[in-house]
This record gives structure tokens, sequence and C-alpha cells, in this order.
């Protein structure tokens, strides 16, 4: 791939998880000759979630797309306002609107939706429910690796749930969205929702809310074609 073509990519996780769940899609992606960086962002607030994914954007060789998972959605919202930002991608995230925080946002679910196994905070961090962790975020995971995502998960700050975003990069950038059809973490309903106040290009694939563990390359051909449109 030359170098007119070869973008830098940006990986954004959401809550309870870190990096590594993107093994899948970055070996996808660096398939393609692309320059790949996962952002390991603490998910103790949105402004130093913004500021460790901003350095990652920073550090990128070329124009970055920017991709963000759950939580990360509002991170990249922030961060993707950014001039080196080409596209932003959501992977059934949260894309928030100006004055959203998650916290706002989960606030009135739909009806019948699944509420997640959030345990009350401990210290200023939520953790899930480690027996319900895999039928609510990772039901399609194969059952040994959702039992270590479990065990691993990364306490989330309560203060990252109430950052709000100021200017979201869908409203000026291209953006893309993944619907995970059988999530039960964020509803269906409201990340369709979601996708289409953004008017991201929208797919649906079935899967939980860890679809991008699951379903690696479907997760990358979304990538791709915010690649391929943006070259």
């Amino acid at each position: 791939m030359s170098n007119n073509t070869a973008k830098s990519i940006v990986l954004v996780h959401g809550g309870f998880v870190d990096g590594s769940g993107w093994e899948g899609v970055y070996h996808e992606l660096k398939k393609d000759g692309h320059e790949v960086i996962i952002a390991q962002n603490p998910t103790t607030s949105l402004a130093d979630d913004v500021a460790v994914t901003k350095r990652a954007i920073a550090e990128a060789k070329h124009n970055v797309i920017l991709v963000g998972h759950s939580y990360g959605g509002l991170v990249v919202s922030e961060a993707g306002t950014d001039a080196k930002v080409s596209a932003v991608v959501y992977i059934a995230a949260f894309a928030a609107d100006a004055g959203e925080s998650v916290s706002a946002l989960i606030a009135n679910p739909p009806p019948g939706a699944s509420v997640p196994p959030i345990l009350p905070p401990v210290d200023g961090f939520l953790m899930l429910d480690k027996e319900k962790f895999a039928a609510s975020f990772a039901a399609d995971v194969r059952p040994s690796l959702a039992s270590f995502m479990a065990d691993s998960q990364v306490p989330w700050g309560v203060a990252a749930l109430e950052g709000k975003v100021t200017q979201p990069a869908w409203k000026e950038k291209p953006s893309w969205y993944l619907v995970a059809t059988d999530d039960h973490m964020i509803p269906p309903l409201a990340q369709r929702q979601m996708a289409t106040r953004a008017k991201a290009t929208t797919v649906e694939v079935p899967g939980s809310h860890a679809v991008y563990v699951s379903n690696p390359k479907a997760v990358a051909d979304l990538i791709r074609q915010a690649v391929g449109a943006r070259n």
C-alpha cells in the first residue's frame, strides 16, 4: 500500500475493558498495510481519556481514522475534532452530542431494554457483576475469553460517566456506525437513534456488545469503508 492510501487508525476502547480486546481488529487492519494504534485509556475521566487519545493521534504518521467502542464513543466524539482526524467510526458506541454524558444517555432506557449488571460504586469506580458479565457484555465471545474479560475488568471511574462532550466530531467529520443487534449493554434502538442523529453511514451486525472481539472482520470492514471514503 502506498503512502497515499495508507492511513493511521486509532482504536479507543470503552469502559470495563482495556485495549487488548482490539487484537483481532488490529490484525485485520494491519494486513491492509495501515498503521494501527491502540489508545490505552485509564477510563478515569473523560478529560484524561481524551488526553491519552490525542497523544495517540499526535503520534500517528498519517491522517487518522478514529474508532471508538462503547464509552470510547464519547472519547472519539471529543478528541475527533483534532485536525489530523479525517473520520470517526462508532462501534456499538455512545455518539454523544454537545452537553451529553454517558450518565445522561443511559438515564432513560427504552422500555424492555436490558439493564447492565453494574455493581454499586466502590471508591468512585464501577465494575460489572462477574457472574453476569458474559451474558450482558460478551455473549457471543468464546466462554474462556469472556471469563477472562470478566476477571480482568478495568474499574470504570464514575467521573468518566459524568464527562460531557463539548463539540462532537460527528458534526464536522464524516462518521460511520456499527449497530450490534444483540447488545445487552447499549440497546440497539438507542444505537440506531444515535447513528441517525450523527448522519452516520450505518451497518447492522448480529453481535453482542463485544462485537469487536467476537467479529473483528465485520468491525474491520466498516473501518475499511471509512478508510476508502477518505482516500
